[in-house]
């Protein structure tokens, strides 16, 4: 089923941005103008002011870093909690959160939605601040990211107060590869995982990554382009490396996996990718709820201070993970 939200254009304060920011040339950028633009926009994207684009977390919530310790690396991570958190035996449910931005982005940006999900559900949040890709660091690191966390959070459940069969994976753009594959992952392993939200979702960099109408007409979208995502691809999928590895599209079985929910804005060269991994995943037998937002652009959940459209997503998000994870 598909639910959409009339309104037609990105909104206004999108195209604000997008007429005031300079647009890189990013398949001629060097590797070291790569570096510094990652590091200037993430410390744009946790700055406070930042906070009038990527919105104020829920006053009700705990936020803080942690270091997770994992046999080759440490990796931080944000975890998110209920003040009014009580202690129960059996634990809050888990929601494995994976933000966007590939060769950027932070969990910072998406403090907004995983606040308002720990207190709303409530549940324990814990947002993997992965590696992003580089030159010589593939997508496939961010999955190892996403899928070790997810693992050491649920064989420590006691130590993170977390019930271990009630467990979501939920990603953005680039994160829904990592979270995504990490649902495929967890049928195969004894790691129960209740249901999948993937938001914009990146599901195909093998070479027919472009041939979808959304990307021919939404080339140029104010929030992601065309040229944007070939570099991401490049980095992601680099030559000699199996593209489908890293493409949940091509996965060779998608039954038997975790109901999932697929968020879809329409102004979004993305948007076919979305649609398309939703309708596979029904062919295979895996629930897959669809829901669209007509004028919202890439990337709309982490920036609910100029798209209003945010907010009615992130409701569909609470409701969809609220009924997948009841006791």
């Amino acid at each position: 089923m598909s639910h959409t939200v009339e309104m037609r254009r990105p909104p206004l304060g999108v195209r604000l941005l997008h007429a005031l920011r300079k647009e890189p040339d990013w398949l001629t950028m060097p590797a070291e103008a790569l570096d510094a633009f990652r590091d200037a926009e993430n410390r744009r994207r946790a700055s406070s002011l930042a906070r009038l684009i990527t919105g104020f977390p829920d006053r009700r919530a705990r936020i803080d870093w942690q270091q997770l310790t994992l046999p080759d690396r440490v990796l931080p991570v944000r975890v998110y909690r209920s003040s009014s958190e009580r202690d129960d035996p059996a634990g809050l449910p888990l929601v494995l959160h994976v933000h966007g931005g590939g060769f950027v982005g932070t969990a910072v940006q998406s403090d907004w939605v995983n606040s308002h999900l720990a207190c709303r559900l409530p549940a324990v949040v814990v947002s993997v601040e992965h590696r992003l890709v580089a030159p010589g660091v593939s997508l496939a690191a961010a999955v190892d990211d996403g899928w070790d966390v997810l693992n050491h959070v649920v064989r420590h459940a006691a130590r993170w107060r977390i019930d271990p069969t009630r467990v979501a994976v939920f990603g953005e753009s680039a994160g829904s590869v990592v979270a995504a594959l990490a649902a495929i992952r967890a049928r195969e392993s004894d790691l129960m995982v209740r249901a999948q939200v993937l938001v914009n979702p990146c599901v195909d960099l093998t070479s027919t990554a472009f041939d979808y109408a959304s990307m021919d007409e939404h080339a140029s979208s104010p929030i992601l382009t065309v040229p944007q995502l070939e570099l991401f691809r490049r980095l992601a999928a680099p030559e000699g490396t199996d593209p489908r590895a890293v493409s949940p599209l091509f996965a060779g079985d998608l039954s038997g996996l975790a109901p999932a929910l697929v968020v879809v804005p329409t102004h979004d060269p993305l948007a076919d990718h979305g649609r398309t991994y939703a309708r596979r995943l029904r062919e295979a037998g895996t629930p897959a709820q669809l829901t669209e937002h007509p004028g919202a652009t890439h990337a709309f959940l982490s920036m609910p201070g100029v798209v209003p459209q945010a907010r009615s997503a992130r409701t569909e998000i609470v409701a969809f993970l609220r009924d997948r994870l009841a006791g």
